[in-house]
């Protein structure tokens, strides 16, 4: 028989019976919106982990070797900023402070914030403004307030507003935006980087990080090893994405969650569809073995099987997407925090997984049919 016809014969058998086409169908829809949904959540988190990296945006940061993420900095000591600024391939680097305060608002409430001190010359790293000036920043007391999510808990300031910020007057003189939002719900403030340290209880050393850019591309390598040679680390912008997100994967609880739900999303799928997909073939059972009589070899039965199987598992992986897409988009107009993100390697590994439904469901439903004597069925 020829294959068109024999595909067409398949798609007949496996829409007629609609209860179980839809049961088929809700499984793996399920079980894909479950595995994307899952792991997109992890992927939003990973990207708000390194949020302060894309924000700043430096080409090459220098950290003690103990740092794993942006939060748990080690502050530097003085010279190792002149000996950076020194090294071959710099051309040039300045400190950056990132710490955490307690704000005191005009209603008497205190909310904890994360201050951001930026290069007293070169301000790299600045948000973009969305009011006021940048340059208001060196005027007494001033701070700029990142407009995020977390924008209300600092009772949504103006230009202008005033509160306390560690027992220290602090002024908002503009408000900004960044690329991303932070992970952990605190608002964020940028001031200078002598009025941070100033304001805020530091060490003997102040420097939270050094943020270096090289003369070129080809120099980031030279300049790791100099970094090293002195006993700390400089990694470039997406080695320290990947130490953020290594660490949050594999040295905290999160990664092991997510990968076990993703685990249970994928075997209530291939539960669901192998079960529904080997009853289908049950019932189908006298109508391929009428093909078989009639002529149809083995070969165009095998492809009847995987045929539905295909249908069935890529048309689920497309409706779970769509729902995941539906999900995000009500979810982000209505929480703020929402953090999840599409992927290109969570889309793959459902990808991958409905495959792997599809493949079993297939093996299930060819070694039965196969088994298929006209003489039985019609005996029958």
């Amino acid at each position: 028989m020829r294959l068109p016809g024999i595909l067409l014969i398949a798609f007949k058998l496996l829409v007629n019976d609609r209860g179980k086409f839809s049961a088929l169908l809700l499984g793996i829809t399920f079980a894909v919106f479950l595995m994307v949904q899952i792991t997109s959540m992890f992927a939003g988190i990973l990207g708000r982990a390194s949020a302060s990296i894309t924000n700043i945006g430096a080409a090459m940061w220098v950290m003690d070797p103990a740092v794993k993420n942006t939060v748990s900095s080690i502050p530097l000591p003085g010279y190792l900023l002149d000996a950076v600024r020194s090294m071959e391939g710099v051309s040039y680097a300045v400190p950056l402070y990132v710490g955490g305060a307690q704000a005191r608002l005009a209603d008497g409430t205190f909310q904890g914030v994360s201050v951001v001190g930026l290069d007293d010359t070169t301000l790299l790293g600045r948000p973009r403004m969305l009011e006021g000036r940048l340059s208001d920043i060196y005027a007494d007391n001033a701070f700029l307030v990142v407009r995020d999510a977390e924008f209300y808990k600092l009772g949504s300031p103006r230009i202008g507003t005033v509160f306390e910020l560690n027992d220290h007057r602090a002024t908002v003189v503009g408000l900004a935006q960044v690329a991303s939002n932070g992970l952990f719900g605190v608002p964020t403030l940028y001031t200078t980087y002598s009025r941070a340290i100033q304001y805020l209880p530091v060490t003997r050393f102040t420097a939270s990080y050094i943020l270096v850019e090289p003369r070129n591309a080809a120099a980031a390598p030279l300049i790791e090893r100099q970094v090293a040679a002195l006993g700390y680390q400089a990694l470039t912008r997406e080695g320290f994405v990947s130490r953020v997100s290594r660490f949050y994967t594999f040295e905290t609880g999160m990664g092991t969650n997510i990968l076990i739900m993703t685990l249970i999303s994928f075997l209530v799928g291939l539960s669901i569809s192998g079960q529904t997909f080997y009853t289908f073939i049950l019932e189908n059972l006298e109508k391929f073995g009428a093909l078989k009589a009639i002529g149809a070899q083995g070969r165009d039965l095998v492809a009847m099987i995987l045929f539905q199987a295909a249908f069935t598992s890529l048309t689920g992986y497309g409706l779970g997407i769509g729902l995941v897409v539906v999900l995000m988009l009500i979810a982000r107009a209505r929480l703020p925090d929402y953090a999840a993100t599409l992927t290109g390697w969570n889309l793959g590994l459902a990808f991958a997984m409905v495959l792997v439904i599809a493949a079993a469901s297939s093996y299930i439903g060819v070694r039965k049919v196969l088994r298929i004597e006209p003489f039985d069925i019609f005996r029958g």
